[in-house]
This record gives C-alpha cells, structure tokens and sequence, in this order.
C-alpha cells in the first residue's frame, strides 16, 4: 500500500494532461474519428476497458463513440501474430483501421513493448494522433508517441494507475460532450 500514494502523486502532478485528452477526444470523436487502443497483458485489459467505456457509457446516458481495442479481435490477432510476426500485430491493424485524425491510445508499464512501438510508427505516417499511457519515464513509447503520461512507479502501480488515468480522461470527455449539448457523432460526418 504504501507504493500506491507516490504512483497516485505522480499521476496527480499529469492530472492536466488526462482532462486535456478527454476534451480532445470528445472533439473529434463528435466530428465522426475514431479512438484506436492497445496493450499487452494487463495494459490489454485496461484499454479494453476504456473503449467499452466509450461505445457504451461512463457516467451517464450518452450517444456510443467509436472506439476499437485493437487486441480484442482474436482472429485477426491470431492470423496477423502467425502470419507477420507478433511485433506487427498492432502496426497492421493501425495501418487498416487508422485515418487521419482519429487517436491512438497505448499502454504500457514498461514503455518498451516492440508491438506497441510499431503502432506507434504507423500512426505517425498516416497522422493519427498517439498518446502513450506508461510507467516510469524516460521510455521508448513515451518518446515516440505525440504525448505521454508516465507514472513514476513500479509495474503495478503504474498499472493501477492507468486506470484511475483512464477514468480521468472519460470523466472530461463526457463533461466536454455534455457541454457541447451534443449526444453523439453527426451521422455522415466520417469521411
């Protein structure tokens, strides 16, 4: 218990990025984009846990959004990791579902994960839009991705953390929907 408050710190002194990524999100998921996520073990979990907050509800009653977690796909998991290589499993599926200003969101305790360094990569060249959620800062991830949040902790720590994140970041995205009176994304406005 006593690791939790110091994450939690580190995590609070970022609090600003969090809201300013669930404004964003709300943004342009209302103009019709699209959020993309991804994570290994745990972090799997977590960014799961985020899209099915965002096409079903967080706080309140509220339009679904389009958000994807790019490991949920067990078939296309399987068929990418055997036939291209499990490091391409994530590049693969961003190069398919990306379009330019939709966001990708990557988990990672460790920041160092080549898959999610890859996706990261392929984001960039079609510009989708990354934000890197990781444990302790300076990592690889943290570094490739448009912005980062990183918590100074150890691996579990960080990880309870990425949620409280993650729930942070829904948090402002339903109060930036609610403050634009708008329930959902405009139908036909995703070219």
């Amino acid at each position: 218990m006593d690791n939790v408050l110091p994450a939690l710190e580190s995590l609070r002194s970022q609090a600003h990025h969090l809201a300013a990524w669930g404004e964003e999100l709300a943004r342009r998921l209302l103009l019709g984009q699209r959020l993309l996520a991804a994570g290994n073990g745990g972090s799997a979990a977590e960014a799961q846990h985020l899209t099915a907050e965002l096409v079903g509800r967080f706080d309140g009653e509220r339009a679904p959004f389009s958000a994807i977690s790019l490991h949920a796909e067990t078939s296309a998991v399987t068929a990418i990791a055997n036939d291209y290589g499990f490091e391409e499993l994530f590049a693969r599926q961003v190069r398919a579902h990306g379009r330019s200003g939709d966001v990708l969101m990557l988990l990672s305790t460790s920041g160092k994960s080549p898959n999610l360094l890859r996706a990261a990569e392929a984001a960039a060249r079609l510009n989708v839009t990354t934000w890197a959620l990781t444990g302790p800062a300076p990592n690889p991830l943290a570094s490739r991705c448009d912005e980062a949040v990183t918590i100074q902790a150890l691996s579990a720590n960080a990880q309870e953390c990425h949620l409280v994140a993650l729930h942070a970041v829904c948090r402002a995205f339903d109060a930036e929907v609610g403050r634009r009176g708008i329930s959902g994304p405009f139908p036909g406005s995703r070219p």
